[in-house]
């Protein structure tokens, strides 16, 4: 059985880095290191007082130490890395773009008044578990010990579970709006005889080759409606 250390390790690199990322922006709110409301997505401050950290920052802090931040966490170690490790195994700067890709879409969805949220990082959790769902339709899920249900159906039950523990709706909604215009624009129309128009951008090759992490990219294989082989079957327990 692999150490703490190893198993750390082993993780890939980007969704290692946003897990680890959200991690200390939620222990540094507990020892009062600084004060939320200076990461939080304002608009008028990002903007009009050049506060454009703002538009980042706000990602990473999945509200404080609670069963519901240890859930987001998981998600990304679980679901985030099953990701990067399997259909977007070798293809580092191709899950780092749809990351990105995903963040500048809930940032145009959040700049609506009747969407904004001060923090997306959720959103973007659940944007994850969104496209993994797409990937894996067909792996089984057991929820909590009550039902097992099909991977395809597990953002909607989270997303009701989450209203039914008192949770705001929209944060979920939007990862699953911003997860669908993804996988949209880079599966279902391509698929449907459509151009690629989402390829990633040279820049974010020459920024994941400048870090030194992950592997050159290989051309995207186009996803068949059952997933990578490596996780085809395989089930799932989860959690809250």
């Amino acid at each position: 059985m692999s150490s703490p250390a190893e198993y750390y390790n082993s993780l890939p690199p980007v969704s290692k880095a946003y897990g680890t990322l959200c991690l200390l922006a939620t222990t540094a709110f507990q020892f009062k290191l600084y004060n939320v409301e200076s990461i939080a997505l304002l608009y008028e401050l990002a903007i009009f007082r050049f506060q454009v950290w703002r538009l980042i920052t706000n990602f990473f802090f999945l509200g404080p130490f609670s069963i519901n931040f240890g859930i987001r966490l998981l998600m990304i170690a679980r679901y985030g890395v099953q990701l990067e490790s399997g259909p977007f195994q070798r293809r580092t700067a191709d899950f780092l773009w749809m990351m990105i890709f995903g963040a500048l879409t809930l940032l145009a969805l959040s700049a609506i008044p009747m969407l904004w949220s001060p923090f997306l990082g959720v959103s973007l959790v659940f944007m994850l578990l969104y496209v993994w769902s797409r990937e894996f339709p067909n792996a089984s899920i057991n929820l909590y010990g009550l039902v097992t249900l099909k991977a395809f159906y597990l953002p909607w039950a989270m997303l009701a579970l989450d209203v039914i523990f008192g949770s705001k709706l929209m944060p979920d909604l939007l990862g699953i709006i911003a997860g669908h215009l993804y996988y949209f624009l880079t599966v279902l129309h391509p698929l449907a005889g459509g151009r690629d128009i989402l390829k990633t951008p040279m820049w974010v090759h020459k920024l994941v080759a400048r870090w030194g992490v992950g592997a050159p990219t290989n051309s995207r294989t186009q996803a068949d409606g059952t997933g990578s082989g490596a996780f085809r079957g395989r089930s799932y327990r989860v959690g809250r």
